[in-house]
């Protein structure tokens, strides 16, 4: 249980931590020979799939294989270290839908990071970069459920696209720390770390349904600025202003490189404790956040003179609403731990809950949550399962929108209510750096309860949905 002391710390005022920045972004780096230094403690960040730690390297399995040359060596060396991630994976529907079938998913990632402080001698900066290769997917979600919620975490438009860019100043007692550039939000922000075994668990779908372009979330990223301060182990706190509109990945920004800098902005806050266990103690976090896009954003029952949009006596035109906001909170907790265990064995269980206003944003409550075994299986110590569910619910004007359209007679259209998701997943350690993970969801009342194309006035069909991933790192 996270302690009222730890709650209650002292904050920093505006006026240092603003001072603290410029401290950052001004002082001379101290110049030295490149390798000179000594190496950093705790590495940026990754992409969300790969944070908070690098997973394990399938070069451990290789031997003299696994670096030839020593080229990975000799960079490293340098500050300079790549990781290569490759997922495929075989999902397929056998029952509801639009239509059954199995899809192909596959998503190779390179990513570099740079520690310019054994590579140059700048002491305290950093940068990262990766990039994506999306290809072969089908769109299970999109093609066969026409759903909210996530079925995969890879699914995406076929491209090959940048994903972040960035360098980052971390002050000499590693309290304080800016990132500036082309960012993500769902690395840092709104992530559960006990869910991330699960296929359907990514950037939620509050956010991803509501804000324009899904938001600053793979695989699409946006220009931004984000400042971290981390007192102590047991606290930290987050803020960033990112451009508010990523734009489409299908149409506008299929490769990653527009830089837009034009829209409106989204700003997240974010404050982090951890309860900081001993030896045999239980790991345990929360996060409490919310965000602030500044743009504008249509009513989804009005129209500009307050008639119902259903209404034949309407002109078409919603009201329109000055910005959109979100509050959540996230909660991991580590339930049981074996004696020698870490933090990551034994029961954890999570939870993620939010909600945003009703009347202009498809999706006003949402939450999810799970329970994850690891290190448990008899002679598997890296095995892992676990279950879990997802919940939408659609906002309150977009379902009176539909009963209106039921009222007026304009046509037959059956009104929506929630979308919900439940999975089953064992991941397999077949080696350090490869897993396999069949998987099994159900999908309940896609679309958050939307009309089957094929048979006009009935709600489309929940289903089942089997599959298999394979995740190789090097």
């Amino acid at each position: 249980m996270i302690s009222m002391r730890m709650i209650a710390r002292r904050p920093m005022a505006p006026a240092r931590i603003v001072s603290a920045v410029f401290a950052l972004l001004s002082a001379d780096p101290a110049w030295s020979e490149p390798g000179q230094t000594g190496a950093v403690d705790d590495r940026p960040a990754q992409s969300a799939p790969l944070e908070p730690d690098r997973p394990p390297s399938i070069q451990t399995s290789l031997g003299a294989f696994g670096d030839p040359g020593g080229f990975r060596s000799m960079l490293a060396a340098r500050g300079i270290d790549y990781n290569l991630l490759y997922t495929n994976e075989i999902l397929g529907n056998v029952s509801g839908g639009v239509r059954q079938g199995a899809i192909h998913a596959g998503k190779f990632e390179t990513a570099v990071t740079v520690d310019f402080d054994r590579l140059a001698g700048w002491t305290g900066w950093s940068g990262f970069a990766n990039v994506f290769q999306i290809h072969d997917t089908g769109g299970l979600r999109d093609r066969s459920f026409q759903r909210l919620i996530t079925v995969s975490n890879i699914e995406a438009y076929p491209s090959t696209r940048l994903s972040e860019l960035w360098l980052e100043r971390t002050s000499e007692d590693r309290n304080l720390s800016l990132r500036f550039g082309q960012l993500v939000a769902d690395g840092e922000f709104f992530s559960s770390e006990t869910g991330k075994i699960f296929l359907s668990n990514d950037w939620p779908t509050i956010t991803g349904a509501n804000l324009p372009s899904g938001g600053p979330a793979y695989p699409i990223s946006t220009p931004g600025m984000r400042l971290r301060w981390t007192p102590d182990a047991s606290v930290s706190g987050l803020v960033a202003i990112f451009n508010g509109d990523p734009g489409d990945q299908a149409s506008v920004n299929r490769t990653g490189l527009n830089f837009r800098l034009n829209d409106a902005p989204l700003v997240m806050g974010e404050v982090q404790f951890r309860a900081v266990p001993g030896p045999d103690g239980l790991g345990r976090s929360l996060k409490l956040g919310g965000y602030r896009h500044f743009g504008r954003f249509d009513d989804y029952r009005y129209d500009r003179t307050g008639l119902p949009l259903a209404n034949p006596r309407s002109g078409g035109s919603a009201r329109r609403h000055a910005g959109t906001s979100g509050a959540y909170a996230v909660v991991d907790a580590q339930l049981y731990r074996p004696a020698g265990g870490i933090e990551t064995d034994g029961i954890s269980a999570y939870a993620r809950l939010s909600t945003s206003p009703s009347d202009r944003n498809l999706i006003d409550l949402w939450a999810d949550g799970g329970i994850v075994v690891t290190g448990m299986t008899p002679d598997r110590p890296k095995d892992a399962f676990g279950l879990s569910f997802i919940y939408a619910r659609i906002g309150e004007n977009a379902r009176r929108y539909d009963l209106d359209r039921l009222s007026f007679d304009t046509e037959f259209h059956v009104p929506r209510s929630f979308e919900a998701t439940i999975e089953a997943t064992y991941l397999f350690a077949l080696a350090p750096g490869w897993t396999i993970q069949p998987d099994i969801q159900y999908v309940f009342n896609p679309g958050g309860g939307a009309s089957d194309p094929i048979r006009p006035g009935q709600r489309l069909k929940g289903g089942a949905v089997f599959g298999l991933r394979s995740t190789l790192t090097y």
